[in-house]
């Protein structure tokens, strides 16, 4: 089992600092933290109401601030209606952070779910075979049983309180 734990862990060590990274960032999501601002340009069908200018642009938060028979002007950006070119700026994390979070975040439909599920399966070896690493007559063995027990504690506690 030490083995198997060993080059496995050897293994997974990449993408364990991915979802690491990752989902320390993901934390601060609801922020700019790390993001940069990126002017977008997209033209869309013209003379849309702004109803349908939310749906299309697929924006949190999206709010109308002026319209008017040639324009509409929204909390990020604008929407010329006769011509249907939207201007507007999101806020990005920069590649790299930004591939590692859809990642973490992948949902069934998208194409790499699988590694979601495969990362998920590689930490319950890890959790599992770590009893194993040592015998359990071992002094270890049974400090790393209290320390097991104090983890689980935690996590009850974070749940439900």
């Amino acid at each position: 089992m030490r083995i198997w734990h060993r080059y496995l862990g050897f293994f997974f060590a990449g993408i364990m600092a991915m979802y690491a990274i990752s989902g320390i960032v993901l934390v601060f999501r609801d922020t700019d933290f790390l993001k940069k601002k990126v002017e977008i340009q997209k033209e869309l069908e013209p003379h849309l109401e702004a109803s349908s200018l939310a749906k299309v642009l697929k924006q949190k938060g999206f709010k109308v601030e002026q319209e008017d028979s040639g324009q509409i002007i929204f909390n990020n950006g604008s929407y010329e209606k006769a011509t249907g070119v939207a201007t507007y700026s999101v806020k990005k994390l920069p590649f790299v952070l930004d591939q590692m979070t859809h990642i973490h975040k992948a949902k069934s439909s998208q194409p790499l779910f699988f590694l979601n599920i495969l990362f998920g399966v590689a930490l319950l070896f890890f959790v599992i075979s770590a009893f194993w690493m040592f015998r359990p007559s071992t002094p270890i063995f049974k400090k790393g049983i209290y320390f097991t027990l104090g983890g689980i504690i935690l996590t009850l506690v974070l749940l439900f309180v």
